[in-house]
């Protein structure tokens, strides 16, 4: 993974641990999956916030997208 995901995580106002958002080069490596195919599962429900034209994706929502991709199969 890339340095900034490693940084100490920051605390949010509710005292959640605030985890760094991924981006698609560390996604691609995390999944071992191709960037055409991280957009093919964009649009079939993979979880994204853009900001403008930059895509970040939240670990948490990720995991939990994938535990649901899971049972399904």
């Amino acid at each position: 993974m890339r340095r900034h995901v490693k940084r100490q995580l920051a605390e949010g106002r509710d005292g959640e641990a605030l985890q760094p958002l991924l981006c698609m080069v560390d996604v691609c490596r995390m999944l071992k999956l191709s960037r055409p195919k991280i957009y093919d599962l964009m649009n079939e429900g993979l979880p994204v916030i853009r900001f403008g034209r930059a895509l970040r994706f939240s670990p948490i929502s990720l995991q939990a997208w994938l535990k649901q991709r899971e049972e399904i199969a």
